[in-house]
């Protein structure tokens, strides 16, 4: 699974071609109104362009037509390159990346409860790469009430279900939410949100369904900058990507493109392998995160005359702690990675779940250290216009700087990066998304615990007591 059959590979699509299948007649929506040209779009038109852009640079990182994101790991090393290939290729590659991953590993954990989807998984995944098109997941029902299971809400819709059969397929509806980029994709990997049980039949299904199939709409929210002038938002302003609201009002799927039916036992499969690869992206965007943070704080630090300050020092070394933790875990995570059932190569559980634990469950305190560093001004900074007006600019830009090697403008914009990536609405998104994205911090302490090897601590503890295992009941 390593390599794509090159007797299918059709030439990668560049950017232009990327924005054309995008005029396909899906049916998308923001604030109100139907998106009809996405690419133009004041507040999605950016977004499509950094999808577009990655199309682009991953054409520079071919040498053979194949787009770098094609093809499964089979090492570590190839595990690696490609963490950090899709890292940089942008969302739309991660997210695809990770659709491919986690159909790879449900392939090689139904090899005996369900082998009859294993050559469908395996057929879409060769499909997709022979397209080059990008894949989001489906994965957050409506829920309804949340105390209650799929078959006991008061609407049996808040779980996405199958509501009617035929010869060629079945219909499905419900909502899936939060699913990042949906709308500037082309397929939906929707899968069940949990497990289920007996009596559940008609939630456990897992498919692949086209952006533009008829009863798919999406709704779409976005933290980018609604300002003209985005100098005040140097991260949302360049890089910015919508979440969706996905709606699937009778949608028709054929055979050939459903993973599971009705069986309810491996349901969580699905969950469990995106949540595992959904984590290892957000471990790999935290890691470099957490750097950039103590980068921000050193140079705001320094820039305000308080680098030397004792309770300074000490929070950045707590930043520095915290970012050197995340990143361990990381690296420890890809080198005890392991191998499934066709030689495809998967990250560490234990490492990559406490990983992300850390880096979200953390992430407050890193962020409050760094507005502490900073100061008010994360939020009460000028605009750059105001700098550049002709009566007041030269004033702030006066009151601004704090030495003669501190320039006013310099100053204002540490303070600008700082409020857009932590106090803004990006900042918000983040706060979240870092708690949520890949399941909450219940759930990576749940599987950190089921991989942790707790008997060996047992037996440690033991023999540190000078104690008999077999003098303790169990």
């Amino acid at each position: 699974m390593g390599t794509v059959d090159r007797r299918y590979v059709r030439h990668m699509l560049t950017g232009a071609q990327y924005k054309a299948t995008l005029d396909d007649g899906r049916l998308t929506y923001f604030e109100g109104e139907q998106v009809t040209d996405l690419p133009g779009h004041p507040l999605l038109g950016g977004p499509v362009q950094e999808v577009a852009d990655g199309y682009d640079w991953l054409l520079t990182q071919s040498s053979d037509g194949v787009s770098p994101i094609s093809g499964v790991p089979t090492s570590a090393d190839e595990l690696r390159d490609k963490v950090e290939l899709v890292h940089h290729a942008g969302m739309m590659a991660h997210v695809t990346y990770t659709s491919i991953m986690t159909l790879a590993t449900v392939a090689g954990r139904i090899t005996e409860t369900a082998p009859q989807y294993i050559d469908r998984i395996h057929g879409f995944i060769s499909d997709a790469q022979v397209r080059d098109v990008r894949i989001t997941q489906c994965i957050t029902d409506a829920k309804g009430d949340r105390s209650r299971p799929p078959s006991r809400q008061d609407d049996p819709d808040a779980y996405v279900r199958v509501v009617d059969r035929t010869p060629e397929g079945v219909v499905i509806r419900g909502a899936k939410l939060h699913i990042t980029a949906a709308s500037l994709g082309h397929e939906l990997l929707t899968i069940p949100t949990k497990s289920m049980k007996a009596g559940e039949e008609e939630y456990s299904i897992a498919a692949m369904v086209p952006v533009n199939a008829p009863g798919v709409k999406i709704v779409n929210t976005t933290y980018a900058p609604r300002h003209a002038d985005t100098r005040d938002f140097p991260v949302s302003g360049r890089s910015s990507i919508p979440e969706g609201f996905v709606i699937f009002d009778d949608v028709f799927v054929p055979n050939e493109r459903i993973f599971l039916d009705g069986e309810t036992s491996i349901a969580a499969v699905f969950a469990h392998a995106l949540g595992l690869w959904e984590r290892l992206g957000g471990l790999t965007a935290m890691a470099d995160g957490a750097d950039t943070l103590v980068g921000l704080a050193q140079l705001v630090a320094e820039a305000n005359g308080l680098a030397g300050v004792a309770h300074i020092k000490e929070k950045i070394s707590e930043m520095i702690i915290h970012a050197s933790v995340v990143r361990a875990c990381y690296e420890a995570a890809i080198a005890h990675s392991q191998a499934g059932e066709f030689g495809a190569v998967f990250p560490d559980e234990l490492y990559t779940n406490a990983g992300k634990y850390t880096g979200a469950a953390n992430y407050h305190l890193m962020v409050r250290h760094l507005h502490d560093i900073a100061g008010g001004a994360v939020v009460t900074a000028p605009s750059m216009s105001d700098l550049e007006h002709d009566d007041v600019g030269p004033l702030l830009r006066k009151y601004m700087s704090t030495r003669s090697d501190v320039d006013g403008e310099y100053r204002t914009r540490l303070f600008h990066a700082i409020r857009d990536l932590t106090a803004d609405a990006y900042g918000g998104w983040t706060q979240v998304t870092n708690v949520q994205a890949g399941g909450g911090l219940y759930a990576q302490r749940i599987v950190t615990r089921r991989h942790y090897d707790l008997d060996r601590a047992k037996q440690l503890a033991l023999a540190a007591a000078g104690l008999d295992a077999g003098q303790v009941d169990g």
